[in-house]
């Protein structure tokens, strides 16, 4: 008997019939004897609908509020599984975040895990029922509802796995597997039998949209066994989420010179490009001018400073496309009277492509290979970024695909 975690995204659940199939399959993990706990998110499209209702009252928002709303969709989800698997004969109880007790911090829409309390999930759980626990959402220590932010089912889910000491957490979403790069740009993109954590962080933080970032992260950290699984096939083992250590086919060095290079292509079109020209370059310049945009709660990506022979500088950073306007508006209101910046400016027309493997450990010659490849199709290189095992480059947006598409070719990853 093995402790399992299993969690199904928005498509998964997006009506009955759908949720009914979950009830399916949860039961006969049931019927093999194992404890289960489901971790569901909202029906496809119901977080969006409640942020645009959100928004007919009010423009932007109050966090707390919105928290308050968005985190409904989760609450339906979680009664009609619990229903679901109730008409299959089986005892099951559901849990809102604030019923388990997920204590997170007070970053509204965004917030992060601090604490699980099990206690109650484990009684219910020896005491045969499935736990069916709403995703995406928690509490702060005032009894504020939070929610994680997108993609935050995910994280519930390995964040359970973790504090219950699960033997696997399983991802069940729309495609079967992790894939060389999305088939829906590449068809002939090839699913990976097995990924490790480090290249699955790298593809989830450089735009991979098969599992949320913060939830790798967790699973990294706490050793969750990971795997992911289509909702919508009854055969498969998906894809699993190795360390490296305990991978032998990477530790056996005759295999690692056979295996690829490079695991994946992954691509974001949801960055924007801040530009803070003619600044003084001097001590302390940087943290003036992300000081006030991570006080603004805004995240940052990748960062380019150019030093040119004036004394001044000219600073780029990435953020998310959704906050253009209030970085913009952070660094016009708060920064650029005390840096003397001769120009501000953004550019959302952007998308990051990027090569993970990690095979570039021990070969040279990717980044050229990767930068030829582009500068072949014409297109223009604007930012760099690189880490052991990556190496990612904004472009013009409307070359994402096509960049996509050569590198995976370049890199010959639809091969087995």
């Amino acid at each position: 008997m093995a402790l399992i975690v299993q969690k199904y995204g928005g498509t998964s659940v997006a009506n009955p019939e759908r949720i009914r199939n979950v009830a399916r399959r949860v039961a006969r993990y049931k019927a093999m004897g194992h404890q289960i706990v489901v971790v569901v998110s909202a029906m496809s499209g119901e977080t969006n609908k409640l942020i645009a209702l959100a928004k007919e009252v009010m423009a932007e928002p109050d966090p707390r509020e919105l928290d308050v709303m968005i985190s409904t969709g989760e609450q339906v989800t979680i009664g009609m599984t619990a229903l679901a698997l109730m008409e299959l004969g089986i005892k099951a109880k559901s849990y809102t975040g604030t019923q388990v007790k997920i204590l997170t911090d007070d970053s509204h829409t965004k917030a992060r895990i601090l604490d699980i309390d099990d206690h109650n999930i484990k009684q219910d759980l020896n005491d045969g029922y499935v736990c069916v626990v709403a995703g995406f959402q928690g509490v702060d220590e005032h009894g504020n509802i939070t929610t994680l932010g997108r993609g935050g089912s995910d994280t519930t889910g390995v964040a359970l796995a973790a504090a219950l000491k699960a033997d696997e957490c399983q991802i069940y979403t729309d495609v079967d597997g992790v894939y060389t790069t999305d088939p829906r740009v590449v068809p002939e993109a090839r699913r990976l039998d097995k990924i490790t954590f480090e290249e699955m962080l790298e593809l989830a933080s450089q735009g991979s949209k098969v599992l949320q970032i913060r939830s790798v992260e967790f699973a990294g950290k706490y050793k969750v066994k990971l795997r992911v699984l289509s909702s919508f096939e009854d055969e498969g083992d998906g894809t699993l989420i190795t360390f490296e250590e305990d991978d032998s086919s990477i530790k056996n060095k005759d295999s690692e010179m056979e295996d690829p290079i490079i695991s994946g292509i992954a691509f974001n079109r949801d960055e924007a490009k801040i530009i803070v020209l003619g600044v003084p370059d001097k001590p302390g310049i940087a943290y003036q001018i992300l000081g006030p945009i991570a006080d603004a709660n805004i995240d940052v990506d990748m960062i380019i400073q150019n030093t040119g022979a004036d004394g001044t500088t000219d600073f780029t950073f990435t953020v998310h496309k959704n906050e253009m306007n209030k970085a913009l508006a952070v660094l016009r209101d708060k920064v650029q009277g005390h840096i003397k910046a001769r120009e501000i400016s953004g550019d959302d027309k952007i998308a990051k492509v990027s090569v993970v493997g990690i095979g570039m450990r021990s070969h040279v010659g990717i980044a050229s290979q990767m930068f030829r490849t582009l500068a072949e199709e014409g297109i223009n290189i604007q930012m760099i970024s690189t880490s052991e095992i990556k190496i990612a480059v904004v472009i013009d947006e409307k070359y994402m695909e096509l960049a996509v598409r050569v590198l995976h070719k370049a890199f010959e990853l639809e091969e087995a």
